[in-house]
């Protein structure tokens, strides 16, 4: 598993910048896609794929260390649709952890 760390550090290397700027616009890009999805709802980044908010609606859940019934409602989540260019990428690769999982 990757983390932002890793990511960082990769990018830092291949471009020659410090750690630290390329944290801070890793971090920030991150952050703009979260102000786009608060504020729009929605954000596309072509060949990469869609994030999108959506409302689920109220329902019962059950709290699985008390068995007692609970009410949930409306929540948001996030969803993500790959582009064609990451789907048809991970549709052919070998993906190591999950090769020692089967």
């Amino acid at each position: 598993m990757r983390t932002k760390k890793d990511i960082v550090r990769q990018i830092s290397e291949e471009f020659a910048l410090t750690k630290v700027d390329t944290k801070k616009v890793v971090q920030r890009t991150f952050d703009a896609i979260i102000d786009t999805l608060v504020a729009d709802g929605r954000i596309e980044l072509r060949n990469f794929g869609v994030f999108r908010v959506k409302r689920r609606k109220p329902r019962k859940a059950r709290n699985p260390r008390t068995g007692a019934s609970v009410q949930l409602g409306f929540r948001n989540v996030v969803t993500f649709k790959p582009g064609k260019i990451m789907e048809e990428r991970v549709k052919g690769a070998v993906i190591p952890a999950l090769e020692k999982k089967t």
